[in-house]
């Protein structure tokens, strides 16, 4: 029996489910996995994910189908995001198979949260690996627990699938998610929190930054990578070694490849924007979210000035919804259904 929920107005945000999985990497393995229903663990104060930073999370999200399956989208791909993120950090890899246990146990002791197919929700999954060995003194910890939550969510944006506005942000460094090296790892937006904070108080949703050397070019929004349509109906992302390698980019530059859109990743400079005739943000959290509007110093581009999506963002959205939720066929084989214990 489904959870006593009203799916259509659930928004995007911790929900207390009946329980997440843990696993110990300890002596040189990982031990089997345990389900917990306290919310709390306790840590040592001298773990490596309180004092350098030893942690890395992975989102992807679960769909119930229209005939009552329970369906993944491209969660293999969340797992080795998460191998690239923990060697770039020296952590303890969680393998593949090992992430898609956890995934397919946790998603199926909360099935009750699943959302029902056809209210516009999903259930988000968030797997997080941190370092709780003890250390002082800057080096890998001996110790990680790997765990996996799900949660009910709804729309990212309060919006939904409606324009958002955003601000490009030039003076306020961040890390979001945090750079390591040349290879973005999912994992930590504590920096980026302030600039977008200041942007929803002057009544924007979001901002939009520019690469940190020389602030020209775009790099991603807050919470999500960008990509545009230009005025000749092609698709264009920023290529940037400073943005996290969105999952659900990857699989719009192969719709819009399917499109005739003609995708490209490309470094993109900000006077560009005023060339463009659609923008959107995409990411797990987000989906595909349209931009209505950027503003850029004194001065302003709307995409939507009816506050209706554009034509490509709208087709788009339709069709990465339509696969992830089962509603036409997968010819990419992106959607995995959860096996039965």
């Amino acid at each position: 029996m489904k959870a006593n929920i009203n799916w259509k107005e659930i928004g995007f945000g911790y929900y207390k489910t009946d329980c997440h999985i843990r696993y110990v990497w300890r002596d040189g393995k990982w031990g089997p996995g345990q389900l917990h229903q306290d919310e709390f663990m306790p840590m040592h104060i001298a773990a490596t994910a309180l004092h350098y930073g030893q942690a890395v999370f992975e989102g992807l999200k679960a769909y119930e189908t229209k005939d009552g399956r329970s369906v993944l989208f491209r969660a293999v791909e969340n797992a080795k995001r998460m191998i690239r993120s923990a060697e770039k950090t020296l952590m303890q890899p969680v393998p593949v198979d090992l992430f898609m246990e956890a995934v397919h146990k946790t998603v199926r002791a909360n099935i009750r949260f699943l959302p029902p197919h056809g209210y516009g929700a999903s259930m988000y999954i968030r797997p997080i690996l941190i370092g709780t060995g003890p250390q002082i003194g800057v080096k890998p910890a001996d110790e990680y627990v790997f765990m996996v939550l799900v949660m009910p969510v709804g729309p990212y944006f309060k919006t939904g699938f409606k324009p958002v506005k955003l601000i490009v942000e030039e003076e306020v460094d961040r890390a979001a998610p945090c750079g390591v090296g040349d290879v973005k790892v999912a994992g930590n937006y504590a920096a980026g929190m302030r600039a977008s904070f200041a942007a929803k108080a002057k009544g924007y949703t979001e901002v939009l930054y520019l690469d940190a050397k020389k602030k020209k070019y775009i790099d991603e929004s807050g919470p999500a990578n960008f990509f545009a349509i230009t005025k000749d109906d092609r698709y264009v992302t920023p290529e940037s070694p400073s943005i996290l390698p969105s999952i659900t980019n990857m699989s719009l530059v192969q719709l819009a490849k399917d499109m005739k859109l003609k995708p490209k990743r490309r470094r993109i400079s900000v006077e560009e924007i005023f060339d463009f005739k659609e923008a959107g943000c995409c990411g797990t959290a987000a989906v595909i979210t349209p931009v209505g509007s950027i503003t850029w110093r004194d001065r302003k581009v709307d995409y939507c000035p009816d506050g209706n999506p554009g034509k490509r963002c709208v087709e788009l959205y339709e069709r990465l919804t339509a696969i992830q939720r089962g509603d036409i066929k997968d010819p990419y084989g992106w959607v995995t259904e959860i096996p039965a214990e």
